[in-house]
């Protein structure tokens, strides 16, 4: 999904955001904490991971802002600092999970998993499935019945986007926002691209990406 990561020291950041970005997931990477601040206040994301000890604004103000203005996007702190009462602030602030430097990075993009699968609806496992398609989550393959199927990065981003909430429209300008980052300026046009290239993958199976119209694309499961 779309991330934002606050993280001012530089071979954490480049690490967090290419084995994220490796998985699917769109990263928006961030050094500065005043300016991190400033764009949660227009830009929704399904994730944020936030660093304690940031130049501009430190994390915990970063989190108080966010939680005074109601945003429910989930919080992961990263923290230098092992000490409880950090630990404790942080959750008592709105955090949903935190860990402590050092961190070994595949339990991070398990505790990122968790949240990211609360905030699309909770489903008790890694896997959605809609209809007779099957998406594991955590080794990233795809299944029609018992086929595999081969998806590229962002081929799977978009099919997660769709299954996770099935018969939901989602607009071409909400699927940018959750499959490109800032630093990227692709046009609707890319969203028909992909789309067509996940459809024909899909043929065979019983869900199907329909279009709406006007609207968009929702993911409808056949039976």
């Amino acid at each position: 999904m779309r991330i934002l990561l606050v993280e001012d020291t530089d071979d954490v950041g480049e690490a967090i955001t290419r084995r994220f970005e490796t998985i699917g997931h769109s990263v928006d990477w961030q050094v500065d904490g005043l300016a991190a601040s400033e764009i949660l206040d227009f830009t929704v994301y399904d994730l944020v991971i936030l660093d304690v000890m940031l130049p501009g604004l430190d994390g915990f103000e970063i989190l108080r802002r966010l939680r005074l203005q109601k945003n429910p996007v989930p919080v992961l702190v990263l923290t230098a600092r092992s000490e409880i009462d950090d630990r404790v602030s942080a959750l008592d602030l709105g955090a949903d999970d935190y860990l402590v430097k050092p961190f070994d990075f595949r339990e991070l993009e398990a505790r990122a998993r968790v949240l990211m699968r609360r905030r699309s609806g909770g489903e008790p496992t890694n896997i959605i499935t809609c209809g007779d398609v099957a998406l594991d989550r955590t080794n990233r393959n795809v299944r029609i019945g018992n086929r595999e199927i081969q998806l590229k990065r962002r081929e799977m981003s978009l099919l997660e986007i769709l299954a996770s909430r099935p018969g939901r429209v989602f607009s071409k300008q909400e699927l940018l926002d959750h499959l490109f980052g800032f630093d990227e300026a692709p046009d609707q046009n890319a969203i028909e691209l992909y789309v067509a290239r996940l459809r024909k993958k899909l043929e065979g199976a019983t869900s199907q990406i329909v279009t709406v119209r006007g609207l968009g694309y929702k993911l409808v499961a056949g039976s």
